[in-house]
Parts: C-alpha cells; sequence; structure tokens
C-alpha cells in the first residue's frame, strides 16, 4: 500500500528542509509548493488550493513548519501568522479536504519561559514570556480546535533549541550559528544574557526524524485525537560551553560582548526539558553537541567561501 503524500509547508526553512530531505530517505511521497507568505490573503489561495489538490488525489499528511517568527517578532507580525493558520484550517475543515494527520512545530522555549523551575515536561502548565509563545500556543489551540472539527488527527510538537546547517542567519535567533559567523569573520559575538545560561540544543536532522516519526504515529491515532510532545535532547548546555567547542574546533578563544537588549527580559537563565510522552522515540536524537556544532561551524564556512 502507498504512504500517503506528505505536504511539507515551510520547506526552505531550517525544519522543512531536514524534514523533506528525511520523507525522501524513506522514499515516502512529499510535496512543497512555493506560498507568498508575505501577502496573507495570497498564501490562503495557495494553502487552500493545494489543499484541495491533494485531497483529490488521496489521503494526505500536512508538516507544518511554516512561520518567520522570532522572539522578536513584532506582535503584528505575529498575529498575521495566526490568523493565517486559523483560517487555513478552517478552510480545509469546512470543505472536507483536511489531511488525515498533521505535524505542528511549536516552541517550547516560547511556550515554557515562564513557567518556573525547570526542567519542564509536558505536564508543566505553559506560561510564555514573550508575543511569539503566546503565538505559538495560539496555533496549537488551533489544532485541537481543527481536529475536533474535522475528525482528523494531529501531533504538536514542542521543539527545544533548533540549530544545524542551512538556519537563517538574517534573523536574530540561532545562537550556535550566530556564534559560528562571528568566529569565521572574526567579529565579536553580542551577548544579551549572562554565560551560565543554559539551553537544550537539539539538532535539525535528530529533529526531522523526530517530526516524522511523530507525525507517522500521529495517523494511527484515534480521530480527534491530538498529542503534544516536548521534543529535546535532554542535555543542557551554557553559553559557556558553546565557546569552549568552538575553542576545540578552532583552536583560540571566541570573542564575546555582553551587553544588553530589550528583549533579554524574555530570556531565563535555565530552560532544561525533558519528555514524558513518546519516550521511545527519543531514541532518534543521536546527534552528539560536539558534532552538530563542527557541522554547523563547516556549513557556514562553506557559505561564506560561496559568497566570496
Amino acid at each position: 500500500m502507498t504512504e500517503p503524500v506528505t505536504w511539507v509547508a515551510g520547506a526552505g526553512g531550517l525544519l522543512g528542509k531536514a524534514v523533506m530531505a528525511e520523507l525522501r530517505l524513506r522514499s515516502t511521497p512529499v510535496r512543497s509548493v512555493a506560498v507568498p507568505w508575505a501577502s496573507p490573503e495570497a498564501a490562503l489561495e495557495v494553502l487552500v488550493g493545494t489543499a484541495a489538490r491533494l485531497a483529490a488525489e488521496g489521503p494526505w499528511r500536512l508538516v507544518w513548519a511554516a512561520g518567520a517568527g522570532v522572539v522578536a517578532t513584532s506582535q503584528e507580525v505575529l498575529d498575521a501568522e495566526v490568523d493565517t493558520f486559523r483560517r487555513f484550517l478552517a478552510a480545509v475543515a469546512a470543505a472536507g479536504t483536511a489531511p488525515e494527520a498533521l505535524f505542528l512545530a511549536s516552541s517550547a522555549g516560547g511556550v515554557y519561559a515562564g513557567s518556573g523551575q525547570a526542567p519542564y515536561d509536558e505536564e508543566t502548565t505553559p506560561r510564555p514570556l514573550a508575543p511569539y509563545g503566546h503565538a505559538k500556543l495560539a496555533m496549537e489551540q488551533a489544532v485541537r480546535d481543527f481536529a475536533a472539527s474535522a475528525a482528523s488527527r494531529a501531533v504538536i510538537g514542542r521543539i527545544a533549541n533548533l540549530y544545524g546547517p542551512g538556519q537563517d542567519l538574517s534573523k536574530p535567533q540561532g545562537l550556535i550559528s550566530q556564534l559560528c559567523r562571528a568566529e569565521l569573520q572574526h567579529k565579536p559575538l553580542s551577548i544579551w544574557v549572562p554565560l551560565d545560561t543554559a539551553r537544550d540544543y537539539l539538532y535539525v536532522d535528530d529533529a526531522a526524524r523526530l517530526s516524522v516519526a511523530m507525525l507517522q504515529r500521529a495517523a494511527a491515532l484515534p480521530a480527534g485525537q491530538v498529542v503534544t510532545k516536548i521534543m529535546t535532547s535532554g542535555r543542557a548546555v551554557t553559553i559557556a560551553s558553546l565557546l569552549g567547542e568552538l575553542r576545540n574546533i578552532t583552536k583560540r578563544r571566541a570573542t564575546v560582548v555582553l551587553g544588553s537588549s530589550p528583549s533579554a527580559r524574555f530570556q531565563i537563565v535555565d530552560l532544561r526539558f525533558r519528555s514524558r510522552v513518546w519516550t521511545d522515540l527519543d531514541a532518534l536524537v543521536t546527534t552528539g553537541l560536539p558534532t552538530g556544532v563542527n557541522a554547523t561551524y563547516q556549513d557556514i564556512a562553506q557559505a561564506l567561501r560561496v559568497a566570496g
């Protein structure tokens, strides 16, 4: 029996590209579509039209890895992203063109930043500090409403700090990538938080394997059910430790400048995670930090060489 086609929305992003590669590695039928995200109405037309075409071919699945928002993104931009997502889900539910299973990429750091003492798990009550986290919770609720109305199934992946080759360096995110670029360009990087700030860094290929496995498992859930899982490496790493990993690669000390930023108020010192849901899937996380940081460093080095 042929596996249903999986559409990856946001296939050009860090996670989306890795999910596409993982699906192709598994010989799973996969689809990506260029979406004019800058125009909400045009984006919605493309999204709804694509869902209709896929549904006409048979059962299909969706990985939603789209979204330009980060912690520092404005409320207006975040509201537009959430609105587009809600309207898309409502449209496909009403038209009967919904996917049989959906994976939503959410943010563990975004939703748990104000939740008290770490480590956080799926039983921890989410308490975002920034509009970004509130937007992610709004999208999660949209998925639950959709699954109930469309008799679909869904899994929400609350992802720890994602990193790896191919991260968009134009965004104010991705500390590992930003550190690697600064080191390669021999420029100091401004750090807005203490060096003992601990984060859980999840390598993008591991996240992609988890995402695909979670989507496949979601497809076997009862209609209307939604499962939420934290996607984590299970290892807390401080900024000071990251600087040490870079020093091991470059054989010189990375230069950082401690400063301040308005967005620093959304950053807490300890963001450790653990998962209590589908824990057997955590064995798919296999990339150690030294390997992941080195792969990221080499990728950025190659990109800078190509750019001249």
